[in-house]
């Protein structure tokens, strides 16, 4: 045993159901490792009983935390509420549905004394369904593409990272928190380790379709002036296609081949440069939007309780 201060932060939102399981798996895996740790659960507005559960064991062990969000902003914006609150050493982040399994922090923590600041668990056997697995893989794909900064999609929230990787992270004050974006920005020492991964038999994911791409049309814009610079690139070739072909026309003007320009050739041009106009001030536009956002410097998340904390 020793005095590291260990914390275990965890976003909860329709997991009333394994909140208490959670709990007695987490202190009998961390008990071998510290007798110094917190548990903060992060109740992100759940619609659930899921605050009510977390107040009950917070009362029953002063080792836990917990932190009740005014309405649902979000898992990250939860999870930055928790890495705000957190005063461990080290700091696991993890998802509430036991998917992410508390018996493998025992491996990522003496992984990370190997001399690591930041551990990813990595899904190498994910027990999603096809479409999930289809949709996150080419999420991270264009992400990575995007961004510039290779991403992972058998790495999400679940690992264990040190007090001074979590520090940097929270100066980054933009308003887009996307933990797995911003963990890898700050750099440090990193690796990834197989973990097993559980399948989700407690709940409904809370990430559909249409939520999994509203979340990767934010962390594009946010993240990456990429889009900005292909549209910049589509433009230049437009312009280098009608040059080419207006010298081809001048040199058969010149050979006494006078062309007369069809109406069908003339509106396809007239609809396709349009459309890039319209294109090229629509991704202008969401820029301005975002950055309109971000000079608004309105706070992320909204605390309606915290229990537990020292005041």
């Amino acid at each position: 045993m020793n005095n590291i201060k260990i914390s275990i932060v965890t976003p909860t939102y329709k997991c009333s159901n394994c909140i208490e399981e959670l709990y007695k798996r987490l202190v009998a895996e961390i008990e071998k490792l510290t007798d110094s740790f917190e548990i903060i659960f992060v109740n992100d507005g759940s619609p659930d009983n899921d605050w009510e559960i977390i107040e009950k064991t917070v009362k029953e062990d002063k080792r836990v935390k917990g932190i009740d969000l005014t309405r649902n902003f979000g898992q990250h914006y939860a999870i930055s509420a928790g890495l705000n609150h957190a005063s461990g050493d080290w700091i696991v982040v993890m998802d509430c549905d036991l998917q992410d399994r508390p018996e493998e922090i025992e491996n990522l923590y003496k992984k990370a004394h190997e001399g690591y600041d930041i551990v990813f668990a990595k899904r190498e056997l994910r027990k999603d369904g096809f479409l999930k697995k289809l949709t996150s893989k080419l999420f991270y794909k264009t992400l990575s593409y995007l961004t510039g900064v290779k991403q992972d999609e058998t790495v999400a929230n679940f690992g264990i990272y040190s007090r001074k990787a979590i520090d940097s992270v929270k100066q980054l004050k933009e308003n887009l928190r996307y933990f797995p974006v911003l963990i890898r920005w700050v750099g440090y020492n990193s690796t990834s380790i197989a973990v097993e991964h559980n399948a989700n038999n407690t709940r409904r994911s809370s990430y559909d379709l249409k939520k999994l791409l509203h979340l990767a049309f934010n962390v594009m814009i946010s993240t990456s002036n990429k889009p900005l610079k292909l549209v910049t690139g589509l433009g230049m070739i437009i312009s280098l296609t009608s040059f080419v072909f207006a010298v081809y026309l001048f040199i058969r003007a010149l050979s006494g081949d006078y062309l007369i320009a069809g109406w069908p050739s003339l509106i396809v041009s007239i609809w396709f440069l349009s459309g890039i106009i319209i294109l090229t001030l629509g991704v202008l536009g969401l820029y301005l939007g975002k950055t309109f956002d971000e000079v608004k410097n309105k706070p992320v998340y909204i605390i309606r309780n915290l229990v537990n904390f020292d005041k």
